[in-house]
Formats: C-alpha cells, sequence, structure tokens
C-alpha cells in the first residue's frame, strides 16, 4: 500500500463526534452543512460505555462522522463546540485520503466550487469502469 498523499486534491480531513440523540444529531449536521464548513455528515445510531465523573455510564447516542478539509478544521471546532448539546463534545480528528469520482465530488464541495454531481463526474470522463457505488447524488 502506498503511503498517504499530501496531495490537496486526495487530502481531507475526518471529525466524529457524539450527540444525545437523533433530533440533536441532525441539527448539528444541517448547521455545519449550510455553513459550508462540512462537505457531508453521516449519522449513525450507537451505544457507549464510558467513564463520567467517577461512574461507569451507558448512553444511547448519534455518532456523526463529518467530513471537512485541513483548512476548515479549525472554524468547525469553533462551531460545533457553540452549538453541540454536550458541555463536553466528543472531537476527534483525523487526516484521511479519498480517490476516485467520490474524491473528485469532495474535493469540488470542499472548495466551495459545487459544480458537479457525483453522476456528473461519472459522465465527465472517468471512465465506463468508474461507480460510485452506492453513492447517490448529494447523499453520503
Amino acid at each position: 500500500m502506498p503511503p498517504p498523499s499530501n496531495d490537496p486534491a486526495t487530502a481531507l480531513t475526518l471529525v466524529l463526534t457524539t450527540e444525545a440523540d437523533a433530533a440533536h444529531a441532525e441539527r448539528l449536521a444541517q448547521a455545519l452543512l449550510e455553513e459550508r464548513l462540512a462537505v457531508c455528515v453521516s449519522l449513525l445510531p450507537i451505544t457507549s460505555l464510558y467513564h463520567w465523573l467517577g461512574r461507569m455510564e451507558r448512553s444511547t447516542e448519534v455518532q456523526l462522522l463529518i467530513k471537512t478539509s485541513a483548512t476548515q478544521l479549525e472554524a468547525l471546532r469553533r462551531r460545533l463546540h457553540a452549538l453541540h448539546s454536550y458541555d463536553t463534545p466528543e472531537w476527534i480528528h483525523w487526516p484521511a485520503q479519498t480517490e476516485g469520482a467520490y474524491g473528485l465530488w469532495l474535493q469540488d464541495e470542499l472548495a466551495g466550487s459545487a459544480q458537479m454531481q457525483p453522476h456528473q463526474i461519472l459522465q465527465g470522463g472517468l471512465g465506463s469502469g468508474s461507480q460510485l457505488g452506492d453513492h447517490q447524488a448529494g447523499a453520503e
């Protein structure tokens, strides 16, 4: 496997946080998307087990996997902390790489040009063998 690339054309940043429930998670995701601090947010129902104030806790939460750029990371962090329902929101981030039609669409969105949908990128010459898999235009 080749080492990770520093090519901004394939680079993105992933952020992980959790919210108390689906309504809070959707409001947070919607705000981050509307403010263009994120290009895509995946919402996953989870059960969390953790230590909190000296006790073992168990909570049903919604995990948000947020796709953004390194240049948006600090603004995203500030806004997420301002909007989050928790006093101490989870904030984990790491660099990632992407490629193919999904990667081109993601980079187009991260650049703010928003000129193409994933299906248009496929039609735009990536080759007849390129596919987005189960991804639909505008969906994650």
